[in-house]
C-alpha cells in the first residue's frame, strides 16, 4: 500500500460518492415533476411526501463529496471551488433554498408563503442538477486556471491557482458539451424521479401520469446521453505523460481509456443495460412495474462510475486547463499528503456501515408506501 495506491483508492471514493449522488437527485428530478404529476392538493402532497423523506440524503451525500474533495484532492478545491466560486455558489444556493423549503413549506404563518417555496424547490430541481452537470462536464472540457506550485513561498500573495477568466465559473455555460450534460444528468433525475414516484406511491392514478412523464424524459435522456458519450469519445482528450508528467492532447482519449480498462468497460455496458431494462420494463408494461428504480438506480451508479474512472484513471488529467495544460490537474499532483490520505482511508472504513444505515432507514421510511389516506391523517407532513 504505497502512495500510489492511496492516491487511487481516493479517487475510486470520491468517484463512488459522485456516482451515489447522481442516483440520489432523483429527489430534484422529482420536485420537477410536482406540478406536472399533481392535479389536486392531496396529490401534491403525496407528491411533496414521497421526495420529502429523502432530501437529506441528496444534501448529506453532496456535503460528503465536497468534504472528501477537499480532503483528498485539496489543489482541485481550491482551484475549481476557489476559482470557478460562482458556479459552485449558485448550486449551493440552490440546494439551500432546497432544504428550507421543505422544512417551511406547511408551516402556519411562514412569511413567504407556500407558493414561494414551491418555487424554490423547482429552482432547485432544475437548476442544481443542470449546473452540477455543467460543472462535471469542464472534467472532459477543461476550464480557464493557472497554477503556480512556487507561489507557495510568495510572502505576500501564497496563492497557487489563479482563475484567468473574469466570469469564473460561468464560462462553462458557453461549452456545448458541457451544456449537454447539464441536460443528460437534469433529464437522469426527472426520469429517476418518475421511476421512484412509481415505486414509493400506493396510487394508481400518480402512477399512469408518472409512467407517461417517463416515457417522455427517459426518451430524452437515452437520446441525450447517447450523444454526449459519442462526442466525448470521438473527442481529443487530456493525457499525461506516465515518466514526466507533461499534458498533451490525445485523440480519443477516453474511447482508449475505455479500451485499456476493459472492467470499466464492462461497468458501462451492465450500468447502461440496466438503466434500459428498467426504463423498458416499466415503459412497456401493461401492468405497473415498480422495480424500475432499482434497475436504472444501481445501472446510474455503475454508468456514473465508469465515467469518473476514464476521466480520473489510466494517466488523464482529470481537472484539465485550457489555458496552460501543463497547469492541468491529476490525480497524482493534486493529491494529500501520503500521512493525510492514510489517515483518512482508515476512517474510511466505516463507509460500509454508513451504507448500511443508509440501506435500513430508507427500507424503514419505505416500508409502507405514500397513500392518500396516509397524508389525510394528523402527523408531520412536508
Amino acid at each position: 500500500m504505497d502512495y500510489n495506491f492511496f492516491i487511487q483508492y481516493w479517487w475510486f471514493i470520491i468517484s463512488l460518492l459522485g456516482a451515489i449522488l447522481v442516483f440520489l437527485l432523483f429527489v430534484q428530478g422529482g420536485q420537477t415533476l410536482i406540478p406536472q404529476l399533481g392535479k389536486t392538493e392531496i396529490e401534491k402532497t403525496m407528491l411533496v411526501n414521497s421526495i420529502g423523506r429523502k432530501w437529506e440524503f441528496t444534501f448529506t451525500t453532496l456535503v460528503t463529496f465536497g468534504g472528501a474533495f477537499f480532503a483528498s484532492f485539496p489543489l482541485f478545491y481550491s482551484t475549481s471551488f476557489g476559482g470557478a466560486y460562482w458556479v459552485w455558489m449558485i448550486i449551493l444556493f440552490c440546494f439551500i433554498i432546497q432544504a428550507v423549503s421543505f422544512e417551511f413549506r406547511k408551516k402556519e404563518n411562514n412569511f413567504l408563503g407556500e407558493k414561494t417555496y414551491n418555487t424554490f424547490l423547482l429552482i432547485n430541481g432544475f437548476g442544481g442538477t443542470f449546473l452540477l452537470g455543467v460543472a462535471v462536464g469542464t472534467f472532459f472540457t477543461g476550464s480557464e486556471f493557472l497554477v503556480n506550485k512556487e507561489n507557495i513561498a510568495n510572502p505576500i500573495m501564497p496563492i497557487i491557482s489563479q482563475w484567468t477568466n473574469p466570469l469564473h465559473g460561468l464560462e462553462a455555460l458557453a461549452n456545448p458539451r458541457n451544456l449537454l450534460l447539464g441536460l443528460v444528468v437534469l433529464f437522469l433525475s426527472r426520469t429517476l424521479g418518475s421511476l421512484y414516484f412509481i415505486n414509493n406511491i400506493n396510487n394508481q392514478t400518480l402512477q399512469e401520469r408518472a409512467k407517461k412523464a417517463l416515457k417522455v424524459c427517459g426518451t430524452v435522456f437515452v437520446v441525450l446521453f447517447v450523444t454526449f458519450l459519442v462526442i466525448t469519445f470521438l473527442s481529443e482528450g487530456f493525457a499525461v505523460d506516465k515518466e514526466t508528467g507533461i499534458v498533451s492532447m490525445e485523440k480519443y482519449k477516453y474511447f482508449n481509456n475505455l479500451i485499456e480498462m476493459p472492467v470499466v468497460l464492462a461497468m458501462l455496458l451492465i450500468g447502461v443495460v440496466l438503466v434500459l431494462y428498467g426504463l423498458a420494463r416499466t415503459m412497456f408494461s401493461k401492468t405497473i412495474f415498480r422495480k424500475g428504480i432499482w434497475f436504472a438506480g444501481i445501472g446510474t451508479v455503475m454508468a456514473v462510475l465508469s465515467l469518473f474512472f476514464i476521466a480520473g484513471y489510466n494517466n488523464t488529467a482529470y481537472y484539465p486547463s485550457t489555458f496552460n495544460l501543463q497547469s492541468s490537474l491529476t490525480i497524482y499532483n493534486s493529491s494529500s499528503s501520503l500521512f493525510t490520505l492514510k489517515t483518512m482511508s482508515i476512517v474510511s472504513l466505516i463507509i460500509p456501515f454508513v451504507l448500511a444505515y443508509i440501506f435500513y432507514t430508507w427500507r424503514k421510511m419505505d416500508k409502507v408506501s405514500i397513500t392518500k389516506e396516509e397524508m389525510q391523517e394528523d402527523g408531520h407532513k412536508y
